[in-house]
C-alpha cells in the first residue's frame, strides 16, 4: 500500500489554492474484492481505506478542508488454466 501526500506545486497565489489529491494505492486485489469497493459494500478494502484516511487524519496531514482522495486498486487477472491446475 502506498500513499502520495506531496505537494508538487511549489509556487502559488493566494487567490488560487490547489489543494491536491491523497492516492492511496492499495495493489492487485480479486475481481470480487474491486467489485464491494466500487459499490461501497462493506468488506476489507472498503474498511483499509477508512483505516488509511484515520491515520491521515491523526497524523495531520489531511486538512479539515475537503481534500480528494483517490484509491487506486487493480484487479488481479484470473488464471486461465483454471483452478485445478493453477
Amino acid at each position: 500500500m502506498t500513499i502520495d501526500t506531496t505537494n508538487s506545486l511549489s509556487a502559488t497565489t493566494d487567490a488560487a489554492v490547489v489543494q491536491q489529491p491523497i492516492i492511496i494505492d492499495l495493489g492487485k486485489k480479486s475481481r470480487k474484492r474491486v467489485k464491494k469497493l466500487r459499490k461501497g459494500k462493506p468488506g476489507r478494502l472498503l474498511d483499509k481505506v477508512h483505516e488509511v484516511i484515520a491515520e491521515i487524519s491523526e497524523a495531520g496531514a489531511l486538512p479539515r478542508s475537503t481534500q480528494p482522495v483517490v484509491v487506486i486498486v487493480r484487479e488481479r487477472r484470473k488464471n486461465k488454466l483454471g483452478r485445478l491446475w493453477g
